[in-house]
């Protein structure tokens, strides 16, 4: 009779003493990444110890373990459910979580001294600093980030990023019975944005934040916040947010705040999604834009063609070569730059153009406005201006300038900024749909969505024979980029070079009066 394998983690597992093991190798590995100092060990350790109902804690634990503080905290949080600690519900986890984390993590005011110490070095000091932080607290929560899928494909607009977003977790049944059930919708925090969050233990409905901090950033007068996405789409993808819960809105002095903050951190991209539905993103109740250490496929667009901007001599104009209708303008003199992109935004926001199918208004309610990206360049200002319309039709209810729905199989929701800058961000249905697809590409068994399969038979078609899974995979690839390339040309609102120079008309003819 053959003995079944046994691995020494399960024989683990039915041992308390896995758990010091853990908790002291937790402690460790933040030692390493500079959480905490040697001096906080004891302090820490009775600190997790309260979390999970430990009242003893041996010496010197045996096998002190040295994964790394994601994997160790999963180890944890299975035991605080065989204990009976938590009860296995996703948010009751992610507030352990996030609470045992909290234990390594300075107060504000420590965080904020050190990073505007950081800051005396260089900018970049001060981000490496906080971004680093972030991730070694487990507040992004790198483990999860590392399950996306990521490629570039080569379109008619160069390189497009494309990403399979797998790494935020489904809710299960008992979590979202939970959030039916609750009798009482708080108001506190307002909304995920608002500084409040920071430290904010969490509830259910509302995430865990008690390993959240923020930086703050003061601009023009008001107070900002700087932090970072827990849910990281790019290279130090942060948010800033404003202190005040209101409205996002698009104008002059959002455009200040943009290029303002390039002259704080010179190393960052920052933009913000539109002002309205349909064209802006999930949160438009509390003013935020969405900044960041990476080049974009749109950041190093070609221009399609240069125009003069009468009036803004010192002002440089282009028509980007980008599915999406953008202006991009370059100026060493800030204040110029800003009233150029204002004139732009004003003539936009009423401009109509019955050729484009563009209309401003219907009745009172507005439906043209602009998501801004701002960047230096060599001590040059840069503002790329994309032109946006939320209109809608009983052909296109989503949206004109949406999304249409032949593509609606790759992608249904809205395009904000970072799609608009050339990130797609696909949902995580398309990882086990595009496998059924690479099946039937190589002549195997599949069972194809019916909304890919005329997808599928238009690639077979094109391709003919295809050999094999990995020829499959690059086919699939390129044919997702060409997708998200049609995705983001609906969502333009110009789609002729003749539509574009008709505005670039009115734009002058309207400075010249």
């Amino acid at each position: 009779m053959e003995l079944a394998y046994i691995s020494p983690e399960w024989i683990w597992k039915g041992r308390e003493e896995v758990i010091f093991q853990y908790v002291n190798g937790l402690i460790q590995q933040a030692i390493k990444a500079e959480l905490i100092e040697q001096a906080d060990n004891i302090y820490v350790r009775n600190q997790v110890m309260n979390l999970l109902n430990l009242e003893t804690f041996p010496e010197e634990p045996d096998c002190v373990t040295d994964e790394s503080i994601p994997d160790m905290l999963e180890k944890i949080i299975e035991y605080a459910i065989e204990h009976e600690v938590i009860e296995d519900v996703f948010d009751d986890k992610e507030i352990l979580t996030a609470n045992i984390m909290n234990c390594f993590v300075a107060r504000p005011s420590v965080i904020h001294a050190t990073f505007n110490e950081k800051y005396e070095q260089s900018p970049k000091a001060a981000t490496d600093y906080f971004y680093n932080l972030s991730k070694n607290s487990n507040y992004i929560q790198m483990n999860r980030i590392e399950k996306n899928i990521h490629f570039k494909s080569d379109t008619a607009y160069g390189e497009l990023d494309i990403t399979i977003n797998l790494s935020k977790p489904e809710k299960d049944p008992v979590q979202i019975k939970r959030e039916r059930e609750m009798k009482q919708k708080l108001d506190y925090p307002k909304c995920l944005l608002c500084v409040d969050n920071e430290g904010y233990t969490g509830r259910t409905g509302h995430p865990a934040r008690a390993n959240h901090r923020v930086i703050r950033v003061p601009l023009l007068g008001e107070n900002w916040y700087l932090q970072y996405s827990p849910y990281v789409y790019y290279n130090e993808h942060s948010i800033l947010l404003s202190e005040e819960h209101r409205d996002m809105k698009i104008d002059r002095k959002a455009f200040e705040r943009l290029l303002t903050f390039t002259e704080i951190f010179p190393h960052y991209f920052i933009g913000s999604n539109a002002d309205l539905p349909i064209v802006g993103g999930s949160i438009l109740s509390h003013d935020h834009y969405q900044a960041g250490r990476y080049d974009f496929p749109m950041t190093n667009a070609a221009s399609a063609f240069d125009f003069i901007l009468e009036k803004f001599d010192n002002v440089s104009a282009s028509v980007l070569k980008w599915p999406l209708s953008v202006i991009r303008l370059n100026s060493s003199n800030k204040d110029l730059l800003l009233d150029a992109a204002n004139h732009i935004l004003q003539i936009w926001k009423s401009y109509s153009d019955e050729l484009a199918d563009v209309k401003a208004f219907t009745g009172d309610t507005p439906h043209n406005t602009i998501t801004p990206i701002a960047r230096s360049r060599e001590d040059v200002y840069e503002l790329d201006l994309v032109l946006r319309n939320n209109r809608t039709s009983d052909e296109h209810p989503l949206g004109i300038f949406h999304p249409h729905a032949d593509v609606h199989h790759i992608k249904k929701e809205n395009i904000g900024l970072i799609e608009v800058m050339g990130l797609a961000v696909l949902p995580a249905r398309l990882e086990m749909e595009l496998a059924e697809i690479r099946q039937f590409l190589i002549g195997k068994s599949s069972d194809v969505a019916a909304y890919h399969l005329e997808w599928a038979d238009q690639i077979q078609s094109e391709y003919g024979e295809i050999l094999d899974s990995r020829m499959a995979d690059e086919i699939l690839k390129k044919e997702l980029g060409k997708k998200f390339a049609r995705v983001l040309e609906d969502a333009g609102v110009f789609k002729e070079r003749q539509a574009f120079e008709r505005f670039i008309h009115t734009l002058n003819k309207q400075v010249a009066q």
